[in-house]
This record gives C-alpha cells, sequence and structure tokens, in this order.
C-alpha cells in the first residue's frame, strides 16, 4: 500500500486521521502554500487498503495505492 497525502489540496481538517482504523494519517508540522497545516501518512506501512480516508477527505487530497501480489510501484502495474 502507498498513501499519497497531496499537501496542496490538504486543509488540515483531521477527517481522515479520525476514520483510519490503524491510526496510519497525523498531522505533520509543515504548512502549505495556503498557510495550513497538512496530514501525512505516518505508518505507511500499516494501512489496510480500506480507503476510508480517500473517500472521506472533503478536498480528495488523499490517493490510496493497493499493490497486489506480484505488482511492483516501480513496474507502474
Amino acid at each position: 500500500m502507498n498513501v499519497h497525502v497531496d499537501e496542496r489540496l490538504c486543509k488540515g481538517c483531521r477527517l481522515c486521521i479520525a476514520v483510519c482504523p490503524k491510526q496510519v494519517l497525523a498531522m505533520s508540522n509543515r504548512v502549505n502554500q495556503k498557510g495550513y497545516t497538512v496530514a501525512v501518512a505516518l505508518r505507511p506501512e500499516d494501512c489496510i487498503g480500506c480507503k476510508l480516508c480517500e473517500k472521506t477527505c472533503p478536498d480528495f487530497a488523499i490517493y490510496v495505492e493497493i499493490y497486489h501480489l506480484g505488482d511492483s510501484p516501480l513496474s507502474g502495474k
């Protein structure tokens, strides 16, 4: 699994953090160009691929990539 947070779109609402059953996401110390403190995938290795964070984000700032057995993030599959 790979969890991407687009810092340009994140408004720091923390909804993604609240819905994640594995506490993969957390607030960072980084501030985006709009002045919002943004979320970060602190523990992406714990992601179970439920995509609750992606579905809950009102700003479409999160994307979860799910790799299947035999897929490689480097191969583009």
